[in-house]
């Protein structure tokens, strides 16, 4: 029942409003929460985190503990951080760090700390922003519609397995590999055999969210030494489940649909400024004019779009 949508613009702008608004059309989809993946300017240095904080009694002392394992390996905070709380019991961070010397390690310590202050997104573009409620509140509270950047993803929940707490919406970081990003409309049935595998070869879940799963497989695909068509085309044949699924990374978006594909995909593309979601209505949100918009409804189907002469491989 969730609804997902993706939005790539030719030339960077406010694709964060554009996603508001193709999330505020699909509300009636999910409004347990509502999640954001931005694409920004590229950083030359450092990492972008976003995350948050389960406990504002504890905030000082979770921050400091942050901070030491920043120190630990060899990374420091570029800035304060940036704090947002409300009447909830959880805040939301987001923070500006230097190079740890092997991020892979320094996400595995930050994660011992995960039941108090929780990374939900790192990378050199990509911000993450996901709370509770609708797509309008998530966006006032969080100021995304003003946010700027070249492409993005975004999803509103209908939570029915597992946790509603807002760090088990999407979309969800592909940890620990920085700038990749997933969401997902449907069920992964054998979600716990692939978490088990993949948890024997070191990889860390912090939800029991089957999206999560996703993210992860395809990223470790890629690292294995497929392209991200292979893996995305693999998935089909590898993961048993009904599914249509989103990921992003700094060059673009690449979907997957099951052999079965009961989940929608509705696309308009105008020549590469690029608007999905799944349904045609909210679209339209974006495109007014009368173009041609392609129903992505047949059985294992997969697709890449490209940002600009940015390469979708990494």
């Amino acid at each position: 029942m969730c609804g997902i949508a993706g939005r790539i613009l030719n030339s960077p702008g406010k694709v964060g409003h554009d996603l508001v608004e193709l999330m505020a059309a699909q509300s009636h989809r999910g409004a347990d929460s509502t999640g954001f993946a931005i694409y920004g300017p590229m950083r030359d240095e450092g990492y972008v985190l976003r995350g948050m904080g389960f406990d504002k009694a504890g905030l000082d002392t979770n921050l400091e503990d942050f901070r030491n394992t920043l120190k630990d390996h060899g990374a420091e905070l570029l800035r304060d951080p940036e704090i947002l709380t409300d009447a909830s019991q959880h805040y939301c961070f987001r923070m500006e760090i230097s190079e740890p010397k092997d991020l892979s390690a320094w996400v595995a310590d930050a994660d011992e700390l995960s039941d108090r202050i929780e990374v939900q997104s790192c990378g050199k573009s990509l911000e993450i922003i996901k709370d509770v409620g609708d797509a309008n509140e998530v966006a006032d509270k969080h100021g995304v519609r003003d946010m700027i950047g070249s492409h993005g993803l975004g999803h509103a929940r209908l939570a029915t397995e597992s946790s509603v707490l807002p760090n088990a919406s999407h979309p969800f970081w592909a940890r620990p590999f920085s700038d990749v990003a997933i969401v997902h409309n449907g069920q992964i049935t054998d979600y716990f055999t692939w978490r088990e595998k993949l948890e024997r070869q070191g990889y860390r879940f912090l939800t029991g969210n089957d999206s999560e799963l996703i993210a992860v497989w395809v990223s470790d695909q890629m690292k294995s030494g497929l392209t991200l068509e292979q893996a995305l085309k693999k998935s089909i044949t590898s993961i048993d489940g009904v599914f249509t699924y989103m990921i992003a990374n700094t060059g673009g978006i690449g979907f997957a649909k099951d052999r079965f594909a009961m989940k929608p995909l509705v696309v308009i593309d105008r020549d590469g400024d690029l608007s999905v979601a799944t349904e045609e209505q909210a679209v339209r949100r974006i495109v007014q004019e009368e173009v041609k918009v392609i129903n992505y409804d047949g059985p294992s189907l997969t697709g890449l779009w490209g940002v600009g002469n940015r390469s979708m491989a990494a």
